[in-house]
């Protein structure tokens, strides 16, 4: 969805889009849809076993599914995916071959030190650099987060649709400190920013309980929007981070997220924070606002009181 039902009436967003996403929203219910509008369903949803094939059309999705799940699907579009979801069935053809799932290129990462933003650099350069699959050696502890961020940042760049980690056979390319440079350099256009976003992909539960500590005493300086799926509000709320984060200036918004909203409009604001590789890409070229691209600790850091 490009808002979130609850609080549309805050925003002046246009009536006859709202009623068009409205429409969008009945008809895929009546189809027998379950209406999640998460980019995440990976982590709100029971995946189903190891090697079973499935239809995910969100790009950050296709690839955790492939990469991480163990799950075979390509990068669907929307309708592709309908159409598999009617008809129970899918082109065998890209990463559904067992052959395209074998990578002929290895990333090396070769920067210190790594955060949350690091990993959604290398993911971008990454899917600029390989064809559908690519492995990825040099990473340490790449938890749940540092995944989101790296398959967002590869969906965005590219058709790359899966990663392996550790070294293979064939090309070796290096991403160092000069290539992770290069990178924010395209993304970041600003140097601060009217506005922040937080959630592209949308935040988790373990995201939002971390941004909650990170957060304690301390207050946004400007206006915060922080995106999430519906599927967790009754936890956020059961722990009362609704509460906190809303004392920190922030504002919480279910069933959408950073990218392709028009929440965002470039007549409101000339440039937005975020962390997010994903979101700093469609925010220039959708939105059409600059973006000021930094780590969430940094947010936290120079974005609080």
């Amino acid at each position: 969805m490009g808002f979130d039902s609850d609080t549309v009436s805050k925003y002046d967003l246009d009536e006859e889009f709202i009623a068009k996403q409205h429409s969008i929203k009945n008809s895929y219910e009546k189809m027998g849809a379950i209406p999640s509008f998460s980019c995440i369903p990976y982590e709100i949803f029971e995946l189903p076993k190891k090697g079973t094939q499935v239809s995910f059309a969100e790009s950050n999705a296709a690839i955790y599914a492939n990469s991480i799940s163990s799950l075979r699907t390509n990068k669907e579009s929307a309708f592709s995916a309908l159409a598999s979801a009617l008809t129970g069935k899918s082109p065998h053809s890209d990463l559904r071959d067992e052959e395209n799932r074998k990578p002929n290129l290895t990333i090396r990462m070769k920067t210190e030190p790594v955060d949350d933003l690091t990993y959604g650099l290398l993911g971008y350069f990454a899917g600029k650099q390989a064809g559908s699959s690519v492995a990825i050696s040099g990473t340490k502890g790449l938890d749940k987060r540092s995944c989101k961020s790296l398959c967002a940042g590869m969906g965005t760049s590219g058709s790359c649709g899966m990663f392996t980690l550790g070294e293979e056979e064939g090309e070796k390319i290096d991403f160092d400190h000069k290539e992770m440079v290069k990178v924010r350099d395209e993304l970041n256009t600003s140097e601060s920013g009217d506005i922040i976003t937080l959630g592209s992909p949308q935040l988790g539960l373990e995201e939002i309980s971390d941004l909650v500590t990170k957060l304690k005493g301390r207050s946004f300086r400007k206006r915060c929007m922080i995106f999430c799926p519906r599927a967790i509000q009754g936890q956020i709320r059961n722990m009362e981070y609704d509460k906190e984060l809303s004392r920190a200036g922030g504002e919480i918004l279910y069933d959408c997220c950073t990218c392709l909203t028009p929440l965002v409009d470039k007549k409101d604001v000339d440039s937005v924070i975020t962390n997010s590789v994903k979101g700093a890409y469609y925010l220039r070229t959708s939105n059409g606002v600059d973006v000021n691209l930094k780590s969430l600790n940094k947010i936290v850091e120079e974005e609080t009181k």
